[in-house]
């Protein structure tokens, strides 16, 4: 019970601190167009030691290992039959973050396509990496780095660590081609909210009208205001950074409630009211005991001894008093009430459910 009152008190706390407080449009909203875009690519990783892909179920890994000996100038003969054990195919992933110039490195990530079981020691051959319109953006190669691991025994023990056939390479990747963003078009730009809320598209824009001027901003809906900008880059730079700045108080949240049916574990936002309503929790206990009795005839009677089985049955209601929750209590209320109680995790997340059904929960309720 205890790290129950401790959680949502910790939440309160939290809610309480941040309620009515000034955010940065900066933690409310990104610039339209000013995005990571995604690169995949296939490769080789070599170097592993005896834990790479088995030649009878990975025939892609040894068409690879012939192209990239061919085009070596390696001539492989059509007899040979080359065991890859030490290579693997792998497929690699990265994001190509916004205003990448050419010469610049960025992460990648190495996932085994076959069926490796490490690619620890491995070193990921030139690769390239494209964007979803088959261009060139980046070519990756380099060491990888596995944080999990495998061992296995002569008599099928095996113990894994994390996923050890899956591995990042630190700027791994060049970056070989810059991409082309909106950001310095036109003559106004667009900001994109992460959480799409009208109150706080209005916000923003009387918050940049207040600061550049009346008309600057107009809300497009509820997920976007168009500010108009200079169009010099150089200037554009500026004018964003100075909007970024500009604080405002956002709109408040919608009631939600998040309950994880796996871990009981119950999130509860400030926004959450009760309609009036009577709750009783309580338990009942079974207990079925089974007790063995034993019929000896008396002797020389000629009878035989019987063995009567008896169940004893048992039943037990926790007795738990009934609470009323007032018109419009507030979060701290609900959790005060439901505390008082003394109910588990678990039970609250059945209360609220029971809440939802009679229509006394004024909030969204999400079961994950």
């Amino acid at each position: 019970m205890r790290p129950l009152i401790l959680l949502l008190s910790l939440l309160l706390s939290l809610a309480g601190a941040s309620a009515g407080a000034a955010e940065r449009i900066k933690d409310l909203a990104d610039v339209a167009g000013v995005r990571a875009n995604a690169l995949l690519g296939y490769g080789l990783v070599v170097g592993l030691n005896g834990t790479g892909d088995k030649d009878t179920d990975s025939p892609y890994t040894l068409q690879s290992l012939r192209a990239m000996l061919t085009r070596l100038g390696v001539r492989v003969p059509p007899g040979v039959k080359i065991k890859p054990k030490n290579a693997a195919a792998v497929m690699i992933s990265a994001e190509l973050p916004p205003f990448a110039k050419v010469g610049q490195h960025i992460d990648v990530t190495v996932s085994s396509l076959g069926n490796a079981k490490s690619l620890r020691g491995g070193t990921l051959l030139m690769s390239p990496l494209k964007g979803a319109d088959g261009k060139v953006y980046a070519v990756a190669q380099g060491n990888l780095l596995v944080s999990g691991l495998s061992a296995s025994g002569a008599d099928g023990s095996k113990v894994t660590v994390n996923v050890p056939n899956v591995g990042r390479i630190p700027n791994g990747a060049t970056v070989e081609r810059a991409l082309a963003t909106p950001f310095a078009h036109g003559d106004h730009l667009v900001l994109n909210l992460k959480r799409a809320d009208f109150t706080t598209a209005k916000h923003i824009a009387d918050a940049i009208d207040k600061a550049l001027g009346e008309g600057t901003a107009v809300p497009i809906d509820a997920a976007s205001v168009r500010v108009r900008a200079p169009k010099a880059a150089g200037q554009r730079v500026g004018f964003v950074a100075f909007l970024e700045e500009l604080t405002l108080e956002a709109g408040r949240p919608v009631a939600r409630v998040i309950v994880n049916s796996r871990t009981g574990t119950v999130v509860i936002n400030q926004e959450v009211r009760v309609a009036p309503a009577a709750i009783t929790h309580g338990s009942l206990t079974v207990t079925i005991t089974e007790d063995v009795q034993v019929s000896q005839p008396a002797p020389l009677s000629g009878g035989q001894t019987a063995v009567t089985p008896r169940s004893n049955v048992d039943v037990a209601e926790e007795k738990k008093p009934m609470f009323k929750f007032a018109p419009g209590p507030t979060l701290d209320e609900v959790v005060r009430a439901v505390n008082e109680v003394g109910a588990a995790p678990s039970d609250l997340v059945a209360i609220l459910e029971a809440l939802k059904e009679a229509g006394a929960l004024r909030a969204e309720l999400i079961v994950i």
